[in-house]
């Protein structure tokens, strides 16, 4: 395992950053030891990213493959156009919360994570209104209220900022993890290659989209 995204090249010198697998932020406290010892072993400079990672950059190319290998971790990243992560919020530790969302999040950790997508896509999961995790600027979201759980999609923080459309409210965990593979499914039949979810539903236009969605679910 040889991955690297090349950060900086100065003076001809070519540097690395690595972001190991960290599923929904959560980390042990020996999994975190780990990351801090071989940063310092190959002088590595850390960086907590928005994405809920640790960055390791500063790497030497001919270092990677040890510093993987001393790390014992998988990469966050591997592909461009796939789902690089899903924010979780704390949830069930956070006072605010008003659903348990922390088990949804990791539901579709694991059926999505590196998962082939017509663009770079992120997932969001929040326990309350609130959204900690900047869910509405994410490809995919779900979000706990008091009445039930919310679906939006379409956001994006990039160079085109969208706030997320809400496509459906009041669901029950079953209806709203069923939605979301719809939305994903959806977006693989109709985006072009490289293009943003956010993309496709301004071209295919709200409504549109929402009516297609939604009749699948409740079909």
């Amino acid at each position: 395992m040889h991955y690297g995204n090349l950060q900086k090249i100065r003076d001809g010198k070519r540097t690395f950053g690595i972001t190991p697998h960290i599923p929904g932020g959560f980390i042990s406290p020996d999994s975190l030891e780990k990351i801090a010892q071989v940063a310092r072993k190959y002088n590595g400079v850390i960086k907590i990213t928005s994405g809920q990672r640790i960055l390791i950059t500063n790497l030497k190319a001919e270092n990677l493959a040890e510093v993987w290998k001393e790390l014992d971790m998988e990469p966050a990243i591997e592909t461009a156009n796939s789902v690089k992560n899903v924010e979780i919020c704390p949830a069930g530790f956070c006072k605010r919360s008003k659903y348990n969302t922390i088990g949804i999040g990791m539901k579709l950790l694991k059926k999505y994570h590196k998962m082939e997508m017509p663009c770079r896509t992120k997932i969001g999961v929040a326990g309350c209104r609130n959204a900690c995790g900047s869910i509405y600027a994410r490809d995919v979201g779900v979000i706990a209220d008091i009445s039930g759980l919310m679906v939006v999609a379409g956001g994006s923080a990039g160079y085109n900022p969208r706030i997320a459309d809400v496509i459906a409210i009041n669901l029950n965990e079953k209806e709203a993890l069923k939605l979301v593979d719809i939305i994903f499914d959806y977006y693989k039949e109709k985006a072009e290659l490289g293009e943003k979810l956010s993309f496709m539903i301004e071209r295919l236009g709200i409504d549109s989209f929402k009516s297609e969605v939604l009749n699948r679910l409740y079909k």
